[in-house]
């Protein structure tokens, strides 16, 4: 059995235009709140947390409505061609609520506009499992996740390209590079992709692996058969409460940053117009490339001593950036460290995860993980842009290391879900990532 690399890739553009567009979402909404309508840093916080708080509703939902259709295109593709169309539209119409200054229809088109990316990005991200083996499924995550990472790296380059440094406030080149992007990949998606015709392939081709595994009495099953669900037991609940915490604080910490980096930048270190891609850039650069030497060293050391060193390294570079008040080189050094910091914990964290559900649920604990990070990405916006507005620019990078120290301290609690993995191929270890 083989993975099919091409169709992989084109399936993994559905992620790549929901990719281009976050990326956009993060960096450019609080600018446009902060320079077309001046509002202030917690009013930002609030409205950048809207994204997380409907995807804690519509993720599950438009997913199961999803699972539930059947039409001549597919199960997915409907809610993944309705959601860019409509997405695409209304980023449209959102920047004609920036030209008129309608601070009302900004918000009203904004929070659409979120629904519309809500209506597809489950679908999208469930295309890949429904059209891949069972025991592919690993490497073909890898090459989604890549896929997600080139889509952001094409949003910052045209940040850093189009928004000039003459006129910060005009983003509507980005806006209109991000729209043509997101139409032309879920078009190349629709036209190159059946869903419907490889959904029967899979099941035929299903249905002879099963007859081969019933005709070889296959033992794993039967050791499956054997060893039914067990309940959790107190001291794996007690590791993966601390581990929950532990993904809080971190997503605390690290969204605390991206959600204000442009701001910051600009405020502080005195960059202009599209100058923080560049920033960017290095750490999500860094990141894709660490994913290999991570693997080696999480083979090695184990997962939670990987975990802890990338807590080390992300508080340790945003306590040092801390002290740093001009546009400086040492700045592309210490978010390298971020990249691999990052990378580092996000290999790692999700599998702990899955390794203690083991027992349990994993379905359920998967859930849960997205719940304590998607939590943090709400709290958080609103909080640091408390402190920013309040006190000062000044706190964003000291309020990060605070939130790493205190996921270092609930991760030294966490005695279960480590073990040393095997050192895998780069796309087995990307697909580790469990990056939401």
């Amino acid at each position: 059995m083989k993975l099919h690399y091409r169709r992989t890739i084109l399936i993994g553009l559905a992620f790549l235009s929901i990719s281009a567009f976050w990326q956009m979402y993060d960096n450019i909404i609080p600018l446009i709140l902060q320079n077309n309508f001046g509002l202030k840093e917690t009013a930002t916080g609030i409205i950048m947390a809207f994204d997380n708080i409907l995807a804690l509703i519509l993720l599950p939902l438009f997913g199961t409505l999803s699972d539930k259709v059947s039409t001549p295109i597919g199960k997915r593709m409907p809610f993944i061609l309705a959601g860019t169309i409509l997405a695409v539209t209304f980023m449209l119409i959102l920047m004609g609520a920036v030209h008129m200054q309608n601070f009302a229809l900004f918000v009203i088109v904004l929070l659409v506009l979120l629904v519309a990316m809500g209506l597809y990005r489950s679908p999208a991200v469930a295309l890949m499992p429904d059209l891949t083996s069972a025991p592919l499924r690993s490497k073909a995550n890898a090459i989604i996740n890549l896929m997600g990472s080139f889509g952001a790296i094409y949003t910052l380059i045209m940040i850093r390209v189009l928004v000039s440094k003459e006129n910060n406030a005009n983003y509507f080149p980005v806006f209109l590079a991000v729209m043509l992007f997101m139409a032309a990949t879920v078009a190349i998606l629709f036209f190159t992709i059946n869903e419907n015709k490889i959904k029967t392939e899979m099941e035929k081709e299903a249905a002879v692996m099963q007859n081969d595994a019933l005709q070889k009495n296959d033992a794993a099953t039967q050791r499956q058969e054997a060893n039914p669900i067990s309940k959790m037991s107190a001291p794996v609940k007690r590791s993966m409460i601390f581990l929950l915490l532990s993904i809080f604080f971190w997503f605390t910490a690290y969204n605390a940053v991206t959600t204000a980096f442009s701001r910051y930048t600009m405020h502080v270190w005195g960059a202009k117009g599209g100058e923080f891609a560049s920033y960017l850039m290095i750490a999500v650069v860094v990141s894709i490339i660490s994913y290999i030497p991570i693997g080696q060293i999480s083979s090695k050391i184990g997962r939670k001593k990987t975990i802890l060193m990338g807590i080390v390294l992300l508080g340790t570079s945003y306590f040092a950036a801390t002290f740093l008040r001009t546009n400086n080189p040492v700045i592309f050094v210490l978010l390298a460290f971020v990249g691999f910091a990052w990378a580092a914990i996000n290999v790692n964290s999700y599998p702990m995860v899955v390794e203690m559900s083991a027992s349990g649920n994993i379905g359920k604990f998967t859930g849960l993980y997205y719940t304590f990070s998607m939590s943090a990405q709400i709290v958080t916006p609103i909080l640091s842009g408390f402190l920013l507005e309040h006190i000062s620019y000044a706190t964003l990078f000291p309020y990060a290391t605070a939130f790493s120290c205190l996921a270092f301290i609930t991760m030294i609690f966490v005695k279960h879900g480590d073990n040393k993995p095997e050192a895998k191929t780069v796309l087995e270890t990307l697909g580790n990532t469990g990056d939401d």
